[in-house]
């Protein structure tokens, strides 16, 4: 990134499970995979891409990065073994969905990964792999 870019991040996780709970269950017709939460993440991630655009309300961004939780064990568990201990596991419906979304993601912006990090650990530079946004039609 150079100066007079901006780099905006999402908070992919949060995306996720807003879409999931707000939306009503939809399913694949050929063999009624749930993809509701897909289809809901996918919808505001292209209204996000779309609406700052809109160059009337201030800073527009150059860069966006979408930012999932890491559902394995991180250092901060490590560190505090209560870290989440209060969290469930997600619905059994939204498990296959996590795959679909990533894939979507990747396909819609940039792949950008760091193993064993969660979403509130992400505070270091950009790294290369973030890049410039889709143009949308």
């Amino acid at each position: 990134m150079k100066k007079g870019d901006h780099l905006f991040l999402v908070d992919g996780s949060g995306f996720i499970f807003r879409a999931f709970h707000a939306l009503p269950p939809l399913t694949r017709k050929t063999d009624g995979l749930p993809i509701g939460a897909v289809s809901g993440f996918c919808n505001m991630l292209w209204k996000l891409l779309t609406d700052a655009r809109d160059t009337s309300v201030g800073v527009t961004p150059t860069h966006f990065a979408v930012i999932f939780d890491y559902s394995s064990k991180t250092f901060r568990k490590d560190l505090y073994d209560a870290y989440k201990a209060n969290r469930s596991a997600p619905p059994e419906e939204l498990v296959p969905q996590f795959g679909l979304i990533r894939q979507a993601t990747r396909a819609s912006i940039s792949p950008a990964s760091r193993p064993k990090v969660s979403r509130p650990t992400i505070s270091s530079p950009p790294t290369p792999a973030w890049r410039k946004p889709p143009v949308p039609t």
